[in-house]
């Protein structure tokens, strides 16, 4: 799959914009990837696939944001989900963190390649990182029952998107051991609700609600 064939997965159509920023992303991830492993070397041909599209299963999720939304990518990796939902929600705010500079590095030099205005980047722990967000995401980083206590003081208390402020992580597998050590209510999608792809027959969506709703009268 290469870039163009994100149209039909989003449902959307991305402007000329975000269109070449998505284009850029198979070059850069290669030739960074050659020097640093920051995707499996038998993974880099899937890029469009397994990173870029599943990242952006949280876009299609969350649909519609409010401009000035801020959402925290904890262990971004090499940038990913943050890189993808930069790109299609320029007007939110983004701020990558990760334990590995070198893969920091990787993210920061990319996100500056395609004109980025709307990401941070910080090498270090999420116990380093005391700003409140609307949403963390994060991309099969740990546990959720141990996930959710670490991020909770990241989260905004106030609402102002359809969906109340909280995490939103990408994972795969069986998952009920974990979801029945967190104390808020666990909701979880297929990833194929969001993309018919045999890629992500195991994959779901998790969303935590931390924060209650904003008042829909108001």
């Amino acid at each position: 799959m290469d870039y163009e064939a994100i149209e039909k997965f989003l449902g959307t159509e991305p402007d000329a914009r975000q269109l070449e920023q998505l284009k850029a992303l198979g070059g850069l991830y290669a030739d960074w990837n050659a020097k640093i492993n920051v995707i499996s070397r038998k993974d880099i041909d899937n890029l469009y696939l397994h990173h870029v599209i599943h990242s952006l299963t949280i876009a299609r999720f969350l649909g519609d944001l409010k401009d000035g939304t801020t959402m925290l990518d904890m262990g971004t990796g090499g940038g990913f989900p943050g890189i993808p939902l930069a790109i299609m929600y320029p007007a939110c705010r983004f701020h990558l963190i990760d334990r590995i500079g070198k893969k920091v590095r990787v993210a920061q030099e990319i996100a500056s390649a395609i004109g980025l205005t709307n990401v941070t980047v910080q090498h270090g722990d999420i116990g380093e990182c005391r700003n409140r967000y609307d949403y963390v995401v994060s991309r099969a980083v740990m546990r959720l029952d141990e996930l959710v206590p670490l991020i909770r003081k990241n989260i905004k208390p106030v609402s102002v998107n359809r969906y109340a402020n909280g995490l939103i992580c990408l994972k795969g597998g069986d998952l009920d051991e974990e979801c029945q050590g967190v104390r808020e209510p666990v909701i979880d999608y297929p990833v194929t609700e969001f993309f018919n792809d045999p890629y992500f027959e195991t994959k779901k969506l998790i969303y935590v609600p931390l924060a209650p709703g904003r008042d829909k009268k108001k």
